[in-house]
């Protein structure tokens, strides 16, 4: 079965300070996003599937969905606060969105096989898809099985900001133990990476730590799974105006309780994306080098 690619662009970009995953900031006016959709396609994903705000529907349709035109089947699905379900209300002055737990749950009626979840402003690199479709296929004859690539913290840290990322915990068959979202990383003065946790006490990073950049592989059934958690995450949280519902939530709970597993597949690559304004002179260098060194084409669509 053809996997699908489900990028996750509804994001307001509140540190960034506007709607970066429209910025074509690579050769050719290409976005980040549209090096995801073209290493995806060479890799052998089959449908690409966007959830994004409706507010900002006309202008993705324009300026994104509009390049990839007879070459891939493309849906998008929306993102909104008031999207809840049955029972529960949205309180009238939140503007955070619920997070990535409940932006993978809008693809529930659009994605029918197995599919894996990005970020639409992060690059990962043509080796990340080519692994995901060669698990992603093998899933769709297994159950109960997941998978995720997971980077060395050192390599995904910006110079302009802290970073959130899902710290890993791996055992020695390469299967996720757990897995714990930390909001604030930076590397501090002395070179050494360092996260708040709980209680705000800052705690040391190795460098070659496994970190989640979102880059998932899930069959279908994680949306049941996912729809069940949200509404108990609701019963305590419907009425907060910031808290977050995270994919790696849903994936800690199914491996503890062992409903699932999942597969950790390792990349020493290094990450770069657009997370703080300044980080855009940066991925404009990288990806101008990519396509000098033939790795891309100018034009990718």
């Amino acid at each position: 079965m053809t996997p699908t690619l489900f990028i996750l662009a509804a994001g307001m970009g509140s540190r960034y300070g506007g709607l970066k995953q429209l910025d074509g900031i690579g050769p050719g006016g290409a976005t980040i996003m549209d090096y995801s959709v073209y290493d995806a396609l060479e890799a052998g994903f089959g449908k690409i599937v966007f959830v994004i705000r409706k507010s900002f529907k006309d202008d993705f349709k324009k300026q994104v969905v509009s390049k990839y035109k007879d070459k891939v089947p493309v849906k998008l699905v929306y993102q909104e606060l008031d999207k809840l379900p049955k029972g529960f209300t949205c309180p009238p002055d939140r503007t955070k969105p619920w997070g990535t737990g409940h932006a993978v749950l809008m693809g529930m009626y659009a994605i029918k096989e197995p599919f894996a979840v990005i970020n639409a402003d992060d690059f990962y690199g043509r080796e990340t898809f080519e692994v995901l479709a060669k698990q992603l296929r093998y899933m769709s004859f297994i159950r109960k099985n997941y998978c995720m690539v997971s980077y060395h913290a050192g390599n995904t840290i910006s110079e302009s900001g802290s970073v959130s990322r899902g710290i890993c915990t791996v055992d020695e068959n390469n299967f996720l133990a757990s897995i714990v979202e930390r909001t604030h990383i930076v590397r501090d003065v002395d070179g050494k990476i360092k996260y708040k946790d709980e209680n705000g006490t800052l705690v040391e990073l190795d460098e070659k730590t496994p970190v989640s950049m979102n880059v998932w592989g899930f069959t279908p059934d994680f949306f049941t799974h996912t729809q069940k958690m949200f509404e108990k995450f609701l019963e305590s949280n419907a009425d907060s105006l910031t808290s977050e519902f995270y994919i790696p939530t849903v994936v800690n709970n199914l491996i503890t309780s062992g409903k699932v597993t999942c597969q950790v597949l390792e990349t020493s690559a290094s990450w770069f994306g657009v997370t703080y304004p300044q980080d855009t002179a940066v991925v404009q260098e990288k990806l101008h080098s990519l396509v000098e060194q033939g790795i891309y084409p100018h034009q990718l669509f």
